[in-house]
């Protein structure tokens, strides 16, 4: 049970990590295709896992409500996409007031501001992992390991292409590789830590766990719709994001009905 815990805890951030460690052997950026491809299959797991292993599972949890239990998941969902937002726009007002203001540093601000983005995202995302752990772990819902595992899996997958996108710019303007890779690094270390926390807390949320579910669901579909759906339709215009994303959101459905 606890490496199981440790595992699903671990796996977002092996994601970035790993992510990160292709500026050792790539040049330039990940290939179009590639991105499309992560980030549609990912967002379609995402999503799936937002709708049937956080909402529903939220949902049940209150059905003693009857008709009214949609109440706390969608204040939890609305609170968690305000949450995002709000960390959205501290992240633009913090890279707007650092260092990097000079005209030829305008790539190396774009690229912090990219870090800030992402490490605050990371936050609410390993939250989402404690908060289903948390929930799997009270025992007595309709949470389980294959639940657990796919969310972070998930999440995993979706974190490759921001650890890559912190590190390879970054050095791509100068930096050395291995700081580059280490800023990749710490941008998802975050998750973890907001795993543990999350957990360890666990009695302590026990009695809101059904508006924390539907919180980690709200600020997972704001990454989806602010940071990953419009990345599969940048630039020319393919099918190929659209294609992954569905079989994603298909496999995390099936994989949600099957064995939950």
């Amino acid at each position: 049970m606890i490496s199981d815990i440790i595992i699903n805890v671990s796996l977002p951030f092996l994601g970035t990590s790993l992510g990160a460690a292709c500026v050792f052997f790539m040049k330039g950026q990940l290939g179009a295709k590639t991105q499309r491809a992560l980030m549609g299959f990912a967002a379609g797991v995402m999503l799936a896992a937002s709708v049937w292993s956080l909402l529903i599972p939220a949902m049940e949890q209150v059905s003693g409500m009857g008709k009214l239990s949609f109440i706390p998941a969608a204040a939890g969902l609305l609170f968690g996409v305000l949450i995002l937002l709000a960390l959205d726009k501290i992240a633009a007002r913090l890279s707007a007031n650092s260092e990097c203001e000079k005209a030829e540093n305008s790539k190396f601000k774009r690229t912090s501001k990219l870090v800030l983005a992402v490490t605050l995202h990371n936050l609410p995302e390993g939250m989402a992992v404690g908060v289903i752990i948390a929930g799997f772990l009270k025992g007595g819902s309709d949470i389980t390991a294959a639940m657990v595992t796919a969310l972070s899996f998930g999440i995993a997958i979706q974190n490759f292409p921001e650890g890559a996108i912190i590190s390879m710019p970054l050095s791509a303007v100068g930096m050395k590789n291995a700081k580059a890779f280490l800023c990749g690094v710490l941008s998802g270390a975050v998750e973890p830590v907001g795993a543990v926390i999350t957990i360890l807390i666990a009695g302590v949320i026990t009695p809101v766990l059904p508006f924390l579910l539907s919180f980690a669901a709200g600020a997972m579909l704001y990454v989806i719709v602010e940071e990953m759906i419009p990345g599969l339709t940048e630039g020319e215009h393919s099918y190929f994001g659209t294609l992954f994303f569905t079989a994603g959101f298909i496999l995390m459905m099936s994989l949600d009905v099957a064995l939950g």
